[in-house]
């Protein structure tokens, strides 16, 4: 699998390890930074490149890091085509690949431990899209709005 990944200085050691730990489980991944520790970096530099590199690629997927997850998770959401999910659970993860068709993850290092950011990833990526009418249905709605301005 190809995978985006992208964080900021919050997210910078669970950034490394993941990269090491993914490309040892077969992915080719791409690194969208940082490279070093800048404790005044901002999440959007990186975030959103790693976002646009999902959206460009369609069939890759993506994960962004930052303390919380939270901004990293809304600055790739402003992206054409990207569905990031915020996930604190395995049971998150499956969902928003599931339910949502996410190809996005978003995680917070300040909230988790690595094993746990570990299976939330494994879990994401092992988890196929449901294909339900009724998940479709709600994912075209989202992209209609995002493409029209419309509801």
């Amino acid at each position: 699998m190809r995978i985006h990944i992208g964080s900021d200085h919050a997210g910078l050691k669970f950034k490394n390890e993941l990269i090491e730990y993914l490309v040892a489980g077969g992915h080719d991944v791409t690194d969208h930074g940082p490279y070093e520790y800048d404790a005044l970096d901002d999440y959007p530099d990186f975030c959103i490149p790693t976002a646009q590199a999902v959206a460009k690629d369609g069939s890759s997927l993506g994960i962004v890091l930052g303390g919380s997850g939270n901004g990293e998770q809304m600055a790739a959401n402003k992206v054409k085509g990207v569905r990031a999910a915020l996930v604190w659970s395995v049971a998150t993860a499956k969902l928003a690949r599931e339910h949502n068709n996410a190809n996005v993850i978003s995680l917070g290092e300040r909230e988790h431990s690595a094993q746990e950011v570990k299976d939330f990833i494994d879990a994401f990526i092992a988890t196929p899209y449901s294909g339900e009418e009724r998940h479709t249905r709600r994912i075209n709605k989202i992209s209609h709005f995002e493409n029209t301005g419309e509801i």
